[in-house]
């Protein structure tokens, strides 16, 4: 990043997006080939290790997504997002060290939830500072640097965890030991690179404290939802972003269950989604220049069709090549389909009420993978078939795109 381009604030917001996309890459290699390994211990099919994995995912979303709006409200008050930001961010680095404290299958769900609540709860408040860092002008490419450099600095962590991980016989430590460090290197790198935006962050719009600010929090949600229901731009996109980012968000989060289930090698596997996350980091910031000539709802629509051709296609996947062609066209468009769409929401809300507003983003948005995970693990479980749980994703898709394209009409 060229200093000129950039403010130092715009730096320190992405850079949180550095620290936190450590975690999520964990969650989506290793933590459930981890997670296999305790459930096939305790005598658990493959079949069900992938339900309940998707269900644990889906818990944690169905939480994020009943809080959220109102958490989301609360932090609009003047001098409250950053504290709530702080609060949520540390459960997060918490449990994710704690996870290498669970031995048994159950717990260890447990204390996952907890994290995964943490993390996806910091970014409603993360998401919401945009407004605050930076102008309107620039939002499209600070959201785009922001997840560019969230994927590539996140592979310095889990590269340093896959050597463990991969060769913990050779260094002479156990498997549980390996993960172990994994776990506590990502919560000290989600932690350090965080405290940059914490020293200098500075909540710019908001509402002025009242007397009972938890109960006129709950008032402005009440109000903000009759606004979105009378403004109908705003209203259609948060219908579509609720159904294509739900295929996305359950892409990247069941993308190495859906494999390990498969039977797939567990090197393989976790080396492909490394390169997911390298192919992510240029497209992401192309994504962001094409934003400057290009309407951004197109781009969004653009990104929604490949989507649905990557899901077509892992209908059919059963061989580890096919993973790997998969991972890079998921690196494709990752990456730009969350940066646009966090962008063009921001750019359709009044400033002031960010919080609230990406509160209720967020029920459609990671809210949303509540409904992808579960359907994918019940269709698992009920056809007995990995695969067929990959269908209801394609329907996600096309419906999301359908009501994007009307919205993008909405004045």
């Amino acid at each position: 990043m060229k200093k000129s381009k950039f403010t130092s604030l715009e730096k320190y917001w992405i850079l949180y997006d550095v620290g936190n996309s450590a975690f999520i890459m964990l969650v989506s290699t290793i933590i459930p080939i981890y997670f296999n390994g305790l459930a096939e211990s305790a005598n658990i099919s493959e079949v069900d290790y992938l339900a309940y994995w998707g269900y644990a995912v889906s818990f944690s979303t169905l939480i994020v997504a009943v809080i959220g709006p109102i958490i989301g409200t609360i932090s609009d008050t003047k001098g409250y997002r950053k504290p709530i930001f702080t609060l949520f961010m540390m459960i997060g680095v918490i449990c994710c060290a704690g996870l290498s404290l669970a031995t048994t299958w159950i717990v260890f769900l447990a204390v996952f939830v907890v994290a995964k609540v943490g993390y996806s709860a910091s970014l409603i408040f993360y998401d919401s500072m945009l407004y605050d860092i930076t102008t309107p002008d620039r939002m499209d490419e600070v959201s785009s640097q922001g997840y560019a450099w969230g994927y590539i600095g996140s592979c310095i962590p889990f590269i340093i965890s896959l050597v463990f991980v991969l060769f913990y016989e050779l260094i002479g430590i156990s498997l549980s030991m390996a993960m172990m460090i994994a776990f506590f290197i990502t919560a000290a790198w989600w932690f350090l690179v965080t405290i940059p935006l914490l020293k200098n962050y500075e909540q710019k719009y908001y509402i002025e404290p009242k007397k009972h600010p938890i109960k006129e929090s709950f008032q402005r949600f009440g109000s903000s939802i009759k606004e979105i229901r009378q403004h109908k731009k705003i209203l259609l996109f948060l219908v579509a972003f609720f159904f294509y980012i739900d295929g996305v968000y359950t892409i990247i989060e069941m993308a190495t269950a859906y494999g390990s289930a498969l039977g797939l090698d567990t090197q393989g596997l976790l080396l492909a989604l490394l390169v997911t996350q390298i192919v992510a980091f240029p497209f992401a910031i192309l994504f962001g220049k094409l934003s400057k000539k290009y309407d951004t709802a197109s781009l969004i629509k653009f990104c929604i069709v490949a989507y649905t051709g990557i899901a077509l296609f892992a209908i059919q996947l059963d061989q580890q090549w096919e993973f790997w062609f998969l991972a890079i066209c998921v690196g494709m468009f990752q990456g730009a389909v969350q940066a646009l769409s966090r962008s063009y929401f921001a750019k359709i809300i009044p400033p002031e009420k960010t919080g609230e507003f990406f509160g209720i983003f967020d029920i459609c948005g990671k809210g949303a993978s509540f409904i992808g995970t579960a359907l994918m693990g019940l269709f698992a479980q009920l056809t007995g078939s990995v695969n067929s749980g990959i269908f209801i994703l394609v329907i996600m898709f096309i419906i999301g795109f359908y009501f994007f394209s009307k919205a993008a009409k909405e004045e």
